[in-house]
């Protein structure tokens, strides 16, 4: 588990800075259409160059599982992130991979969700994390628009039918309001990328430093 992951990195020098700032999690963006796309080669250098207490996150829109599989084999990916409309069923495909699978909510709240993780327990597939991002028509996370904090509060609260997969969120948190969005959602880790940019892809160190104190501090709170 990690509690500070920096997504969408794409050279060496970026992740070795993240890591040194003391995020405990990278996340490498193997979507094609997005800015922060990275190919394989340059992924097996960045896995290479991190210590290995660094959490080595792939990101996957819509891939196809046997693709998704090779590459979480091939750059040894601690955690493979679902972040497209895969189904239930897809999970199950993946077997064994380590899954953390991403939603973005909309207006029909959370019970989308929970009727997936329903369907993920009779296959026998929950995943291990569960992400939540704002949701922008469209635009596979990386947006940079805040998720709903108060809707979010509630995910802990809700055990109907049982223990639910560790929340991590995502969307819009900068190092400005990190630490309200703990405090409000209490998730179990934070996801950002856009939030400590320069500009995409490029993260920011001062941005990057200050979103992992504020992010740390305020989980230790809980």
């Amino acid at each position: 588990m990690f509690r500070a992951k920096i997504c969408g990195i794409t050279s060496v020098e970026d992740a070795l800075m993240v890591a040194e700032a003391g995020a405990d999690a990278v996340g490498l963006n193997f979507y094609p259409k997005s800015s922060r796309y990275l190919r394989p080669e340059p992924a097996e250098r960045i896995v290479a160059a991190l210590p290995p207490t660094v959490v080595k996150v792939g990101l996957f829109v819509n891939a196809a599982a046997g693709h998704v599989r090779g590459t979480q084999q091939r750059l040894g990916l601690d955690l493979v992130q679902l972040h497209g409309d895969e189904p239930p069923e897809y999970l199950a495909e993946l077997g064994q991979v380590p899954l953390m699978r991403a939603f973005r909510v909309d207006s029909a709240g959370l019970e989308p969700v929970y009727d997936y993780l329903r369907q993920c327990r009779r296959l026998g597939c929950l995943p291990r994390l569960l992400l939540i991002d704002a949701h922008v028509k469209g635009v596979y996370g990386g947006s940079g628009e805040v998720a709903d904090w108060q809707l979010l509060g509630t995910y802990a609260e809700d055990r109907r039918e049982g223990p639910l997969p560790p929340l991590v969120l995502a969307g819009g948190l900068t190092p400005d309001n990190v630490a309200e969005a703990i405090q409000r959602v209490r998730p179990a880790a934070v996801d950002v990328a856009s939030g400590v940019e320069s500009s995409p892809p490029h993260k920011d160190p001062r941005r990057v430093a200050a979103f992992v104190t504020a992010a740390r501090e305020a989980l230790e709170k809980l």
